[in-house]
């Protein structure tokens, strides 16, 4: 056979790579139930779509080279539900897949061809961080910065990613830029491994302590979502992915054949309390509007007085922005007000309109929050929704008090406002304001109390709201879904992608 030695080199060459770190550490992630970096893309992407870039890839140092196939990072493309993909798979299986000067050219192309032809871009995360050899003394820090735009987030295409073991440095880097981030429980998400920060601090430091999943799903809000398994994981990506377009240039895949909701609309009068002040979890009554199945919860456990969801209402995907009464109330802190920025960011960057669902008393307000930057936070609520140009629909339940009446859609913040006959508008409780603004207490004048109570209640009835206008349409709660669905079809009419004016808003503040 023609050039049978080099054939033959070529082979052995592949299945050097292919090896990956070896058969003993193989055998030892397998031992621990944990996938290695290729098994993690056959698991990701459709059967047989990979393509390899860089499977010869080498350390750029002599010493290293022997040991170091593929570079410790794997690269390349492949397909999600018959949609195109740009993946980097870490292994840590080769010197803990450190970033090094020939892997770092490897993300870069991956970065930019994704960029350049439109497709989302996925990491999948476990590393040691920087490969010291190649980082020390000067022809390290020569290394760095070579790239003016490593770190811009844009969001022309969709980043997301998964993290499956210790991830420090550029596994923590590219997560923060991230339009999504999962996690796998017992990962870790930090600066620095625990060994340098505990050297660097002079203290033992505990992994879960530094950068866990508790952390950073319930504190930082850094990570959407924690899970058990790594296949887990990566099934989260790709459900993900099918709620958003490619790139931003083009709008969200519809879905033809969806399912009725989980709960019929009945199911909402008796989930929503006829006392104002009762509470009750938001996310019943969203199974009863959205398509069955199709709820997916972002960042559960932090700011839980809002919920934000990606789902679908016949097919077509929505953000769900939704104050949860479960949670202090329904009262608005600092950190549902990042949640609620952060949403508006994503729905805004990929064409995705939004849907608020209304219920809350206002701002949680307090020396805390003070603290925290309550007021710059809530302004920074009001510039992003000013931004916003994908489509909004407001939905009025019940309370809407004070200036969260205007974050959450209010006045002309949203394209469509409806209101439930049982809305409550007004400034505060009344009940509360009565006590401001008469500094009178029912315990002290219940009868005068009663009286000023329901001349401020008068005026603050979603039939108020509607002789004025600034509601659109009162609805019974049971007609959420289809009024949902009419008017999403009015503002999807011309098919065009928003301005994206919030593309380049920080990855986080």
């Amino acid at each position: 056979m023609a050039f049978e030695d080099v054939l033959d080199e070529y082979a052995q060459r592949k299945q050097v790579a292919y090896a990956m770190g070896g058969s003993d550490k193989l055998a030892k992630r397998r031992e621990q139930g944990r996938l290695n970096a290729r098994e993690r893309l056959d698991v990701l992407l459709d059967e047989g779509s990979f393509f390899e870039s860089g499977l010869f890839a080498k350390g750029i140092r002599p010493e290293a080279r022997h040991k170091t196939p593929a570079d410790g990072k794997i690269a390349g493309f492949g397909r999600v539900d018959g949609r195109e993909i740009a993946v980097i798979s870490n292994d840590f299986t080769v010197v803990g897949a450190t970033s090094s000067a020939v892997n770092g050219k490897k993300i870069r192309h991956m970065r930019e061809v994704a960029s350049k032809r439109g497709l989302p871009l996925v990491f999948l995360g476990e590393s040691a961080g920087a490969r010291m050899p190649d980082r020390m003394g000067a022809a390290g820090r020569a290394m760095l910065g070579q790239d003016a735009a490593e770190y811009l987030r844009d969001r022309k295409t969709p980043w997301v990613s998964a993290l499956l073991g210790d991830c420090y440095g550029s596994s923590t880097w590219y997560a923060c830029m991230s339009d999504f981030v999962v996690m796998r429980k017992g990962s870790t998400l930090a600066v620095a491994s625990t060994r340098v920060t505990s050297v660097a601090i002079n203290q033992p430091v505990e992994a879960e302590d530094l950068g866990g999943w508790r952390l950073h799903t319930g504190s930082t809000g850094l990570v959407d979502l924690a899970v058990d398994t790594d296949e887990e994981a990566l099934e989260a990506v790709r459900v993900f992915l099918s709620y958003l377009p490619r790139h931003n240039s083009e709008m969200p895949p519809r879905q033809e054949a969806y399912s009725e909701p989980e709960k019929s609309a009945d199911h909402i009068l008796e989930i929503l309390p006829e006392t104002r002040n009762a509470v009750y979890d938001v996310r019943d009554i969203l199974r009863c509007v959205v398509d069955g199945d199709s709820l997916f919860e972002l960042k559960a456990r932090f700011g839980k007085s809002i919920c934000t969801s990606l789902a679908r209402i016949e097919g077509r995907s929505v953000g769900i922005l939704a104050n949860n009464p479960k949670f202090k109330g329904g009262a608005i802190d600092v950190d549902a007000m990042r949640k609620a920025v952060s949403f508006l960011v994503l729905c805004d960057s990929y064409n995705v309109p939004v849907v608020f669902m209304v219920d809350q008393p206002g701002f949680l307000i307090g020396i805390d929050g003070e603290k925290r930057w309550a007021p710059g936070r809530i302004m920074n609520w009001m510039n992003a929704i000013s931004l916003v140009s994908t489509p909004k629909i407001s939905v009025i339940m019940r309370k809407s008090y004070g200036q969260a009446y205007l974050n959450m859609g209010g006045g002309r913040n949203s394209d469509e406002v409806l209101s439930w006959p049982m809305a409550d508008l007004g400034f505060v409780d009344p009940a509360l304001g009565v006590q401001m603004l008469h500094k009178v207490k029912r315990s002290e004048d219940p009868e005068r109390f009663d009286e000023l109570l329901a001349d401020l209640k008068q005026d603050s009835t979603a039939y108020s709201l509607a002789e004025l206008y600034e509601t659109h349409a009162i609805i019974d709660p049971r007609e959420t879904r289809q009024s949902l669905a009419r008017l999403l079809e009015v503002h999807a009419l011309k098919g065009e992608v928003g301005e994206h004016k919030l593309a380049t808003w920080p990855t986080s503040y």
